[in-house]
């Protein structure tokens, strides 16, 4: 992942205050708010939705928009000034509150309110690099595609299919019977068939199916690629690579990106934007 730093510049700011963060955690919003007004001038807003929340970062002008909120929050942030192409020259601040903090933490985002706040007004504003996907979607961390879920079997008994309010009520009659009720077992995680290429070089073809792949950040202007191969008898190593394009294409598959899922698709190409975003971490 690529950090270039530079001084934060602007001592205006733009504080918009993600609702789910005011429902949260209050408390820890006060003590963000008082520190960033006591250090510069700011400005606050307090969006209900998302698009109060969009319509107050376009607004910003020229002043440094800082987000008061968990990881939903920073994403939604970056992916509005994405796909407004205004991402390479606003750089985003972040005081994190909420329970979804994995990104933050992974990005070096202090957590605490008072460290974060003036992590805001004295650190450094550092690019990093960015995931875009060809929906034009943004990936600011990792993402994974895990194995797919097998379908249910069909019923064994002929007729209509078994539908869920049947199954209740039969297990409903076993108990007042004293019979023991049959379960059906619920299917788990299959391994899949994808096809994954880096940078045009195929890893792994449909013929091997795959217990799951990840992407993360890697060097400057890279992604680190893992495809975990289905092992037969001894255990299969991993299979990894590096690279600036990777697709993936096969039968219908989800993935999770920052923690979010997303699909099915049938095939899907990130590209690696070295150095697109700009946040603001503890200076070194």
């Amino acid at each position: 992942m690529a950090e270039v730093a530079t001084s934060a510049t602007s001592d205006q700011l733009l504080v918009v205050i993600d609702p789910v963060a005011r429902r949260t955690d209050g408390e820890s919003v006060r003590i963000a708010k008082d520190v960033l007004s006591a250090g510069a001038a700011t400005k606050v807003c307090l969006p209900d939705d998302s698009e109060e929340f969009a319509r107050a970062l376009r607004r910003r002008g020229s002043r440094r928009p800082v987000v008061i909120g968990d990881d939903g929050a920073l994403i939604r942030a970056v992916s509005l000034l994405h796909r407004h192409r205004e991402l390479a020259d606003c750089a985003l601040s972040m005081v994190p509150v909420g329970d979804a903090l994995t990104l933050a933490r992974s990005l070096g985002v202090p957590t605490g309110a008072v460290a974060a706040a003036r992590t805001v007004l004295d650190g450094a504003e550092r690019r990093l690099d960015l995931l875009v996907d060809d929906s034009d979607g943004v990936v600011l961390g990792a993402l994974s595609i895990p194995p797919h879920r097998r379908r249910e079997p069909p019923p064994t008994a002929p007729g209509t299919p078994e539908r869920p309010w049947l199954r209740t009520c039969r297990f409903v009659r076993d108990l007042v019977a004293g019979r023991p009720a049959r379960v059906t077992a619920v299917p788990g995680p299959g391994p899949s068939r994808l096809r994954v290429e880096v940078d045009g070089v195929t890893l792994v073809d449909l013929d091997q199916p795959v217990e799951g792949v990840s992407v993360a950040p890697g060097v400057s202007g890279t992604a680190e690629v893992e495809v975990r191969p289905v092992s037969v008898g001894a255990e299969a190593a991993p299979l990894t690579t590096a690279g600036r394009t990777v697709t993936v294409s096969g039968a219908h598959f989800r993935y999770r990106a920052d923690a979010m899922v997303s699909g099915p698709v049938r095939t899907r190409t990130w590209v690696v934007r070295e150095g697109a975003w700009a946040l603001t971490l503890p200076s070194r």
